[in-house]
């Protein structure tokens, strides 16, 4: 684990896996004097009580993720993306068996980023753990579920992307003028049905 500091009053946590972001953010999470904790792919953004962080950080076990899902979101899913015969292909496997695969795995939100409200899930079955696409798409349409590598996500608005898109979602998952903008956070549990 490496420390940076951040200006007067925030620190960089830089560590080595997604378990390891998860332990430091469940270490965290609620400590007195922490403003705000922004998980990434291999690093926590922490603002405030620095003391308290850094004497958090030194027993944290980053071996193991405490379990700290604040809530569980279900995604309805109409699954006729572009992709998902390239996926069900390169996993040798039917699509029908992808859609399966998709909706009966647990997800949880390992960090957002990307564009607002666009949450990196992990859990994904391997079978289905695939690379982006060699060439990305212009503009990807908004509630585009798809997967890349070991995660899924759902598109929150239309953006240029290199996912594999295996459907889409009416769900709303950013509103700027909602109290909470983003409908996922980290450390959610999230489930696909078929809508």
């Amino acid at each position: 684990m490496l420390l940076r500091r951040c200006g007067t009053d925030a620190l960089l946590v830089e560590v080595d896996s997604l378990i390891e972001v998860a332990a430091v953010r469940a270490a965290l999470q609620g400590l007195d004097g922490v403003e705000e904790l922004v998980p990434a792919a291999r690093t926590v953004l922490v603002k405030g009580a620095l003391p308290q962080v850094r004497e958090a950080l030194a027993t944290v076990d980053l071996t193991h993720a405490p379990e700290t899902r604040s809530r569980e979101v279900t995604i309805p899913v109409s699954y006729d993306g572009p992709d998902l015969d390239l996926v069900a292909d390169t996993a040798n496997i039917t699509p029908d068996e992808v859609v399966r695969l998709h909706t009966g795995a647990t997800y949880e939100v390992a960090f957002c980023g990307f564009a607002p409200g666009f949450g990196y899930l992990t859990g994904l079955p391997d079978v289905l753990q695939q690379p982006r696409l060699d060439s990305p798409r212009t503009k990807v349409p908004a509630g585009s579920v798809g997967i890349a590598g070991e995660f899924t996500a759902a598109y929150p608005r239309a953006t240029p992307g290199g996912w594999r898109l295996i459907g889409r979602t009416e769900i709303t998952l950013f509103d700027p003028a909602a109290e909470t903008p983003a409908l996922l956070a980290p450390g959610d549990s999230v489930r696909f049905v078929v809508a």
